[in-house]
């Protein structure tokens, strides 16, 4: 029996998925009689299932027709091989679904903890500037019983087992939905997309990790599962989700508008200097599209701490009731209030969030699809 292959040089690779070796570009000879007399139809029907597996394989045509002719001649016609040669050893390997999905996971989890050790005091002097209905300033952040630079660690722990989840379901969810995004709009706007709803699945973990976080470092509970009994308890689970409409309309357009910078920039300079760029250049593109993300979305992060931060006090009945109140009494300066730590934070947060991912998911990630990735930038 003679084999022609129309894809030159290939490798044959054999019944047990080893690479048998690489085939000269010519026709080589197969015993029939040896060949068949083990496998039978049994092979011919194994090999036709797994020829409708999706992958990039070389097509061959056999002869001369002989037991096996009726199925080649369909194959044929089909355009389905019979039997699978791939194009290299690397395309061998079929990357299963839950192998991405679980790369992805783990590659948000690690970013999203990394950032949030790495700025959490930043994090807790922006919360206490902006749940402040009065002056202060500075000064008045350390002040009262219990209080100093220790204190602006308060919550972190227990803040990092809700972070970790909450990252994870982000990006469990962002990468499948950019690429399905692609097929039906422009691939610079699939982040949009993505980074949107990726927010929402995941702010179903973030909020209360958020409230918790946010309720401490104002100095009212002092341990996480603390916090979670006295709220559960004196305001109900409506309680731990405070704020969340406020919530959304911070993050919701703050992960579309930081992910599309982020991958706008990183897609341009990719394309100029022409090769993968470096941790220190994903570094510089992950500031500015989180600098800028942060500075425009200030006023939203404020009405958000202000609903997350009352309490039981029911001060603000919803965002409007808290946006009149805010221009009323404190005028529109107040929406503006801790926007220095905040562009600090995000600036440095962006610069160190995208360093992690990029380099979790080299780690994480197969290396075929972080590759397919590059290229696709």
């Amino acid at each position: 029996m003679t084999f022609h292959t129309d894809v030159l040089p290939v490798v044959a690779v054999a019944s047990s998925g080893k690479t048998a070796g690489f085939i000269e570009p010519s026709s080589f000879e197969l015993d029939e009689p040896s060949f068949f007399k083990k496998r039978g139809a049994l092979h011919v029907s194994r090999e036709r299932r797994r020829a409708t597996r999706p992958g990039r394989w070389a097509s061959i045509v056999m002869s001369p027709e002989q037991k096996v002719a009726g199925a080649a001649e369909q194959n044929r016609q089909n355009m389905q091989p019979l039997f699978r040669i791939a194009a290299s050893p690397q395309e061998a390997e079929v990357v299963p679904a839950w192998r991405t999905l679980a790369g992805n996971l783990a590659s948000g989890a690690v970013a999203g903890c990394t950032v949030e050790a790495v700025l959490y005091p930043i994090d807790t002097i922006k919360t206490r500037l902006q749940a402040m209905t009065s002056g202060g300033g500075f000064n008045s952040l350390f002040k009262g019983s219990g209080s100093g630079m220790g204190k602006l660690y308060s919550g972190l722990i227990g803040n990092l087992v809700g972070v970790a989840p909450a990252t994870a379901i982000f990006f469990g969810v962002y990468e499948p939905v950019k690429q399905q995004s692609k097929k039906y709009m422009q691939e610079d706007a699939a982040p949009l997309v993505a980074g949107s709803v990726a927010g929402l699945a995941a702010s179903i973990v973030r909020v209360p990790t958020e409230v918790i976080k946010q309720r401490m470092q104002t100095r009212e509970f002092s341990s996480a599962m603390g916090a979670v009994a006295q709220i559960s308890r004196k305001e109900g689970i409506r309680g731990l989700f405070a704020g969340y409409g406020a919530f959304l309309l911070r993050d919701l357009p703050f992960d579309a508008v930081e992910f599309f910078t982020y991958e706008v920039l990183k897609s341009a300079y990719q394309k100029r200097v022409k090769r993968e760029l470096k941790a220190y250049e994903s570094a510089v593109a992950g500031a500015i599209s989180g600098g800028f993300t942060g500075l425009v979305t200030t006023p939203f992060d404020v009405l958000k701490t202000r609903l997350m931060t009352q309490g039981s006090t029911g001060r603000y009945a919803n965002v409007f009731d808290a946006t009149k109140k805010i221009l009323q009494e404190e005028g529109a300066g107040a929406f503006f209030k801790g926007w220095q730590p905040r562009l600090i934070w995000i600036s440095i947060g962006g610069c160190v969030f995208f360093t992690a991912l990029e380099q979790s998911r080299k780690l994480f990630l197969p290396k075929s699809h972080v590759e397919k990735d590059h290229k696709e930038a």
